[in-house]
């Protein structure tokens, strides 16, 4: 049996914690002990402990499989600076680098070493590992295996020759993202079956959430920076690389001191802007989701996202990155719904096979009802993780409820105005049209083809253009309308729609 109190002086002497937090003391001691383990652990709740303390606690070398480049090298040089024997093997070094760190691993030099999974998989890679006492391996980001999840990565699927291949060997596999069907995937693939699954609860209760309709995004970025938080570090989040680079101009043009960041920068680039963002007080990153994963900055006191993501789990993680160090921290959001057309156009033109799209476009679903519901933010983000919990008194919704009503008429009176603009000129109509066509504006277009003589022209003269398209993004959002990307953004009735 291991001893809990070596663990604990490795933990003090090594990386300079007094105690172990919530479940890290019994997962160490699980893994020291040559147990399989599965760590579902919230970012920022200590995942790498649990695998580097009982690497250190057991005879031989621990060996970690990490998807990123950028997460290694903090890593590893955080552990050189503890005192720990830690190398790393990707595609950063050269032949002769590598050759030297392989042959440290084969004297027993090492007490860690981390591989990119695709170099682990080679015949290289395995001839290594063939040739080492192991500790244990830990397999990070673990979520990654998953064919349906947000961050799939192929080489993650070959890791299961790792129990074939060392079945003495313990295994823990650890991830801060994961919903009911990718927990069985990540057991069945790593053939954890036999593992003790560790579960901490996803909450992050210093985190407020907040997701507002878009309204000009990048003045409403603007407000909350200038107003909520002045001087301090947050990342913002956007889809493309052309809106990254225009919002972080626009920050800076206005005082801000923002970076822009996404993999079309070289590599010495990606490092140094991370590296500022990590060193310096104050810094905005602007970035599309390539930068973040394995990010260790603990003072991030916003996270924005300027556009819809395609998960509850990848919004999970990004979000995840704010307020690690447990102070107060803010998750805040603008959506519309041209997000929603885009994702379903972006999901609809994959080359993916049926099933996949089926997928993603539950996870899509699942993400619009986080942003569409009446609810706690939190209860239905942690229900997503199957958690239970009570109102959160910490987002907006708790903070200011919206106010609900029986939207079956508004309902009705935009689908007949869909369906009736469309029988009249043999063609559908976008958004504004069907909008100023309910509210009765005398627009050039609904003059010149008679929409100002239908039944439902100016029935909805009660709710203003903000109201109306918000009635049609929870209408897209059920599935009762249908935007044709292909077409203008036609709106197309659903045969859901019938029944309303």
């Amino acid at each position: 049996m291991a001893d809990p109190s070596r663990a604990t002086r490795i933990l003090r002497e090594v990386f300079g914690y007094d105690a172990f937090r919530g479940q890290q003391a019994g997962i160490v001691q699980h893994v020291a002990e040559g147990g399989d383990a599965l760590v579902l652990m919230p970012t920022g709740g200590g995942k790498s402990l649990c695998y580097q303390v009982p690497a250190l606690m057991r005879p031989g070398v621990g060996v970690v499989i990490s998807p990123l480049i950028a997460l290694m090298q903090d890593q590893v040089a955080a552990l050189r600076e503890a005192g720990v024997r830690a190398e790393y093997l990707n595609s950063s070094l050269d032949y002769r680098e590598a050759l030297a760190i392989e042959r440290q691993a084969r004297a027993g030099e090492l007490d860690l070493l981390y591989m990119a999974p695709e170099r682990l998989v080679t015949e290289r890679g395995l001839a290594l590992l063939d040739d080492l006492d192991i500790a244990l391996f830990a397999i990070d980001e673990a979520h990654c295996v998953s064919q349906w999840g947000h961050d799939f990565r192929q080489e993650y699927l070959q890791l299961a020759v790792l129990a074939e291949r060392y079945p003495q060997v313990p295994r823990i596999a650890l991830t801060a993202t994961a919903d009911e069907n990718t927990r069985r995937e990540m057991l069945e693939r790593l053939h954890l079956t036999h593992a003790r699954v560790f579960a901490q609860s996803f909450d992050r209760p210093s985190i407020r959430y907040r997701i507002a309709p878009k309204d000009n995004p990048r003045r409403q970025l603007l407000q909350l920076i200038r107003d909520e938080h002045p001087g301090q570090a947050g990342i913002v989040y956007c889809l493309s690389r052309k809106s990254v680079e225009e919002t972080a101009a626009m920050l800076v043009a206005h005082g801000i001191d923002a970076l822009a960041y996404h993999a079309g920068f070289d590599a010495d680039e990606r490092r140094e802007r991370q590296q500022r963002f990590t060193d310096e007080a104050g810094v905005v990153m602007v970035a599309t989701i390539a930068f973040g994963m394995g990010i260790d900055k603990p003072d991030v006191r916003f996270v924005a996202h300027l556009d819809l993501p395609k998960s509850v789990e990848g919004y999970y993680q990004e979000t995840g990155r704010a307020g690690r160090d447990g102070l107060p921290a803010e998750a805040w959001m603008v959506y519309g719904l041209a997000d929603v057309v885009q994702q379903r156009r972006l999901i609809d033109l994959s080359e993916a096979d049926e099933t996949f799209k089926r997928a993603a476009n539950a996870k899509l679903d699942a993400m619009l009802g986080l942003c569409e519901t009446a609810g706690c933010r939190r209860q239905y983000l942690l229900a997503y993780f199957g958690e239970s919990i009570g109102p959160c008194g910490n987002c907006d919704n708790c903070q200011n409820p919206p106010a609900t009503y029986d939207g079956t008429e508004a309902a009705q009176k935009l689908l007949s105005c869909i369906w009736r603009c469309e029988r009249a000129s043999g063609y559908g109509f976008g958004a504004q049209h069907i909008i100023d066509v309910l509210r009765g504006q005398r627009t050039e277009k609904a003059l010149q083809r008679g929409h100002d003589k239908l039944s439902t022209f100016g029935i909805g003269a009660d709710l203003d253009e903000a109201q109306w398209r918000a009635v049609l993004r929870q209408l897209v959002t059920l599935r009762f309308i249908n935007v044709d990307h292909d077409n203008y953004g036609v709106l197309k009735l659903t045969e859901d729609s019938r029944a309303v």
